[in-house]
């Protein structure tokens, strides 16, 4: 979910008088879905309602380089995205649309470089000149490994093709801004404000070394490079806290950048960030009051001129619901609109500086956040930090502690755990029509429309270009020419990911729950050690030692963070927890259950796919003869939905509502005491 920074972002004057309206923020909404055509309709429909910019959403298959026809694809084509197989996908996906004249985000990671290339060849072919072009490609893949699972090769390989692109745009493309700094999905994991600070600087330090040793880049062009970094953050919703730690992510990144690699110029060194706000505090209950918490979190980065947001987009109320429609992102831009046109909070200079408040807070995340970034620095860079776990360890402790305080009391969340009472809202008496839905049969428009590309291609062409690809990925040369030369003979998304797949590997990311410390003590006569007796009285029952829980993530869905929650609870309950990570076929979890004889299956879908691979499993499971083993799914589902998944066999479906996680799995020992006829 990039967002573009400004480069013409006023800066902050002297004076604390008031004076004539600095130019807002950019304004963008995060979208895209179905098919190329429809996204296209979208972005000329939010472009005439004041939208100043695009901030493209990529389904799963295409940000995890699979076309529509792979069997991990299936159930996720054009779900939480609009896929782009092919040149002739990204030509329909801006038809109409001047690139020239566009700032365009486009919020893509492990194959940034593909869809680069891809933008790159349509905008030529719309006469545009191609040094002229400005927008972002997120290309953060450290955040990948962390939280949103969208990651191919391993971590040396994905930094090598960051770095190619940060060469090639400050040669080719002077305005783009080749890699975004992503900590929102680093909050949004559980992260605090001091971890989203120390993880995304040591992310950035470990680009900015990587370009300078490489030397693909001149040394005296390295404050090119640093000046087209920026940084895409997230704000929750205590607000001084998260307007604090703005700042603070300021004068680090000034820091950095002038003692590390000598920048002296400050137009350079300037924190050039895009935000989205929280959409991990957003909640299925009275989701009404989202619409004030998205208000507060955008204050907390605009409020403050001397750390204001170069660009923002807002998520929708009912997220925590399902995928927003046209008029819900609608809503969502109006907010930005009213604060920047109707407000006066652009004629002033920064309302906060020389508050000993705020400096003193600022002060305390500074010190905070240098000391993790010295520790990570101290493991050899934020890429042994990865690829030994001890980064995702922090963030599902992190976010375990959070889910804790929640459950306790101890941090109140209005609807959720305190003043739960309401009245019936207009805004979703009807929960099925308060949400977009995607046509099912718009994944085998899209397969049928794969293989009429494929049929008149210039196959011999096509096969010449990704051997090309794969001579050069065994090499050190920069990789962007031969996926240029990809995209012009009509190679598709998986074909190019393949072709590198086969050179770089693959890469299966720590799943930090071995690591993470208990985050509630089973006190005596709490519901922790309720459920804990609970549990070895159904394993004494069985005759077995322990309970096993299978936690599955079918699909391309890598928000893992849920299940990592329940894995680590399930373990602190007494359970043997089996959990393999992100993106397995519904042949491999069954294959999974099977072999670890487990008395549970936990499915975790949050892409909207679970109408497709959840039944898939169950039958599965009763082809393989196994029929006293519940299947409970979480995700974000809507009630229909739900309906659907019971009457085929789900035993329980738990949604963003049932934030108690400790009940939770009590509710799965009960399901696996009634499938073996135990008393409940």
């Amino acid at each position: 979910m990039a967002a573009e920074p400004r480069d013409d972002a006023p800066q902050p004057p002297s004076s604390g008088a008031a004076r004539a309206k600095d130019r807002p923020w950019l304004m963008r909404t995060y979208a895209g879905h179905s098919t190329a055509e429809a996204s296209n309709e979208l972005y000329r429909r939010n472009l005439a309602k004041g939208q100043t910019g695009l901030s493209v959403a990529f389904d799963l298959p295409t940000q995890t380089g699979y076309d529509p026809d792979h069997v991990l694809a299936r159930g996720e084509v054009g779900r939480v995205g609009v896929p782009v197989t092919h040149l002739g996908d990204m030509r329909r996906l801006f038809e109409d649309i001047p690139l020239e004249k566009m700032n365009t985000s486009m919020t893509i990671n492990a194959t940034a470089m593909w869809l680069l290339a891809l933008y790159e060849v349509v905008a030529e072919e719309q006469g545009a000149d191609v040094a002229a072009l400005t927008g972002t490609t997120q290309n953060d893949i450290v955040k990948e490994y962390l939280s949103r699972g969208t990651h191919i090769f391993p971590p040396g390989p994905s930094l090598r093709l960051t770095t190619d692109m940060i060469a090639y745009t400050v040669a080719r493309m002077p305005k783009w801004n080749p890699v975004n700094i992503c900590s929102y999905h680093l909050q949004e994991a559980g992260a605090t404000p001091v971890q989203e600070i120390a993880y995304a600087m040591s992310t950035a330090i470990a680009v900015l070394d990587t370009v300078r040793d490489r030397g693909q880049v001149p040394p005296e062009r390295m404050g090119e490079v640093v000046g087209r970094v920026s940084f895409f953050v997230n704000a929750g919703v205590r607000f001084v806290e998260e307007m604090c730690k703005m700042r603070a992510f300021t004068g680090i990144w000034d820091r950095i950048t002038r003692e590390r690699y000598g920048i002296d110029d400050p137009r350079q060194r300037r924190f050039r960030y895009g935000v989205q706000v929280n959409s991990l505090g957003l909640t299925e209950a009275q989701p009404e009051n989202n619409v004030q918490r998205i208000v507060l979190e955008m204050l907390a980065v605009t409020l403050s001129k001397d750390a204001r947001a170069r660009a923002v987009q807002l998520p929708a109320w009912n997220e925590a619901l399902g995928l927003p429609r046209p008029w819900d992102q609608q809503w969502s831009l109006r907010i930005q609109q009213v604060l920047a046109h109707e407000s006066d909070l652009l004629e002033y200079d920064d309302i906060f500086r020389g508050s000993e408040v705020v400096e003193a807070k600022v002060a305390e995340i500074t010190d905070e956040a240098l000391r993790e970034i010295e520790r990570v620095q101290e493991m050899g860079g934020v890429i042994p930090a990865v690829e030994s776990g001890y980064l995702k360890s922090q963030l599902v402790a992190s976010h375990a502690l959070r889910r804790a305080r929640i459950e306790s009391g101890q941090e109140k969340v209005v609807g959720v755990n305190s003043y739960e009472s309401t009245e019936p809202s207009p805004l979703t008496a009807d929960l099925d029509g308060a949400i977009q839905t995607v046509d099912p049969a718009g994944e085998a428009r899209v397969t049928e429309a794969l293989g009429v590309w494929r049929a008149d291609r210039d196959e011999a062409r096509a096969k010449a270009a990704l051997e090309a690809l794969k001579a050069v990925a065994a090499t050190d040369e920069n990789l962007m020419a031969a996926t240029l030369g990809c995209v012009r003979a009509g190679v598709t998304t998986g074909e190019w990911s393949f072709a590198l797949r086969d050179v770089f590997g693959e890469f299966r990311a720590p799943t930090g729950v071995g690591g993470a410390p208990v985050a509630v003590a089973p006190q005596d006569g709490g519901p922790l050690a309720s459920v804990r007796e609970k549990v070895a009285g159904t394993a004494a029952a069985l005759g077995v030692g322990k309970l096993r829980l299978l936690v599955g993530k079918p699909g391309l869905d890598g928000h893992s963070n849920g299940a990592e929650q329940i894995a680590v609870r399930a373990r602190d309950a007494g359970f043997e927890v089996v959990y393999q990570g992100i993106r397995l076929t519904p042949e491999e979890i069954v294959a999974a259950a099977v072999a670890e004889d487990v008395h549970c299956v936990g499915l975790s879908i949050l892409s909207g796919s679970h109408g497709r691979l959840v039944p898939d499993v169950l039958r599965r499971l009763r082809r393989a003869g196994i029929d006293d083993v519940p299947v409970v799914v979480g995700g974000i589902i809507p009630g229909a939905d739900a309906t659907a998944l019971r009457a085929a066999g789900v035993a329980a479906v738990f949604t963003p509502k049932d934030f108690g996680i400790t009940e939770m799995i009590g509710r799965i020992t009960d399901e696996i005491r009634r499938a073996h006829d135990l008393e409940v």
